[in-house]
């Protein structure tokens, strides 16, 4: 983090603090804390800031700008997904304007092509300015609503580099300009907007490789150093894994406060609610299968992974280290690879593999299919027996926790579980033997 930003934060929080009354109902360290959140959140620039729309019919035009290695080519793909995702466009254009990096070219219309996206591209020996202009005049008679200018980038800031940006921007006149920094630089990225910045002049600028707390420094430092907004974050290596930056979400998490806001969004969007409501039903009769049991696993990777989803959950943001995520991840790879190994009927009808005890044939059936997949996996037999008892376990407290639950509404656009009656009363009842106590800080943020 940058040491300026840091001694301004430093002194703010100071002066705010000391000599504070604390509210009724909060501790000191609570008030603390969210006095030091909303300060975090001012720091990167208090609400999110959206990329520019044209109303006049003109396109969008977005110059993307940065250092080689930053990841420029992939982040330009991936906001043309996110804008036409979002429908802020039905219609988008990719330029390829980096004609020194080699197979930059080939890399956009490759990514242009996975996501049905048009790429204009004169190969490499029209210079930058030229491209650029007669892609503007291709968008403009084909009504494409936004273009999304890839240029060059270099290993280090140079005036060459500089001179060739600021021509291109004349040339089209971008409605954004962002700087694409790697976030894994740490306060190198603030100098480095700064810098691009006072040269060509930027709009905002968008951070990759955030897919870590520990990397805030950069969002922290961003604002403070060149006064620009960040207006998106990269959180992994999907072409999905872009998203808005919300300063008020940044700061929840290097707090480590969690993300809930993000994490309900990221499930919206990439979990299918009737599979699940399928699967809650199943888990409420104890049907609960292996094929169950894959679907759920890849839910988890469509929102982001086990480490994303894990530092974006309230209580336990920041109590979880990488070491145990990596280690819980390592396990869910052992379990899908033993499910994979299994035969379609063994993974629909979980007792062949799982039965221990009872029918003494049946029992050493299962045994000796336990055994069978830990040699088709290369897996030890403790490695499947240890699976199938957590599997087993699973199932036996899921099915224990949705008893009396209506799993239709759980998944409802609304997303609360509708309790029964019996349900309600306990909770009246246990309602009234609670005494008043202090109570919880307040939150903050949105």
């Amino acid at each position: 983090m940058n040491l300026v930003v840091a001694n301004t934060l430093i002194t703010k929080v100071k002066e705010k603090v000391i000599g504070m009354n604390v509210p009724r109902g909060k501790t000191p360290g609570e008030q603390f804390i969210t006095l030091l959140a909303a300060e975090l959140i001012d720091a990167m620039g208090t609400e999110q800031v959206p990329l520019s729309r044209r109303t006049d019919g003109r396109p969008n035009i977005i110059l993307m700008a940065g250092l080689q290695g930053a990841g420029k080519t992939t982040a330009a793909a991936k906001l043309a997904n996110w804008v036409n995702k979002n429908k802020l466009s039905s219609k988008t254009l990719l330029v390829a304007a980096d004609i020194y990096r080699p197979a930059a070219i080939q890399q956009l219309q490759t990514l242009g092509a996975r996501l049905n996206v048009d790429v204009y591209t004169e190969g490499q020996d029209v210079s930058p300015v030229k491209i650029c202009r007669n892609a503007l005049t291709k968008a403009v008679s084909e009504k494409y609503e936004y273009v999304i200018i890839d240029t060059a980038g270099r290993q280090v800031v140079d005036d060459r580099l500089m001179d060739e940006l600021k021509q291109v921007k004349a040339a089209v006149s971008p409605d954004d300009v962002l700087l694409v920094v790697d976030a894994m630089t740490g306060q190198e990225a603030a100098t480095l907007t700064a810098r691009f910045n006072e040269d060509i002049g930027i709009s905002g600028a968008i951070l990759t490789k955030m897919d870590g707390d520990t990397r805030g420094g950069s969002a922290l430092s961003v604002r403070g150093v060149s006064g620009k907004p960040i207006k998106f974050i990269g959180v992994g290596e999907g072409i999905d894994d872009l998203e808005p930056f919300f300063p008020d979400r940044m700061a929840s998490r290097i707090l480590g406060l969690g993300d809930i806001q993000s994490l309900l969004e990221k499930a919206t969007e990439s979990i299918d609610k009737e599979q699940m409501t399928e699967i809650g039903k199943k888990m409420q009769k104890g049907q609960f299968d292996f094929n169950d049991f894959m679907a759920q696993s890849q839910s988890v990777k469509k929102i982001g992974g086990m480490a994303n989803m894990i530092k974006m959950l309230p209580g336990v943001a920041g109590k979880i280290t990488d070491e145990m995520i990596f280690e819980t991840e390592k396990k869910l790879k052992k379990h899908e690879t033993i499910i994979l190994a299994m035969t379609a009927e063994e993974r629909s009808n979980p007792d062949l593999v799982t039965l221990r005890g009872g029918n003494k044939e049946k029992s050493a059936s299962a045994t000796e299919r336990r055994k069978s997949l830990a040699k088709q996996t290369g897996l030890t037999v403790e490695d499947v027996e240890g699976f199938v008892t957590e599997f087993i376990n699973m199932k036996k407290m899921m099915q224990k926790n949705l008893k009396g639950m209506d799993v239709d509404a759980m998944n409802s656009p609304e997303g609360a579980p509708m309790k029964t009656e019996g349900m309600l009363k306990t909770e009246a009842k246990q309602a009234k033997k609670i005494k008043p106590s202090r109570g919880g800080g307040g939150g903050f943020g949105k």
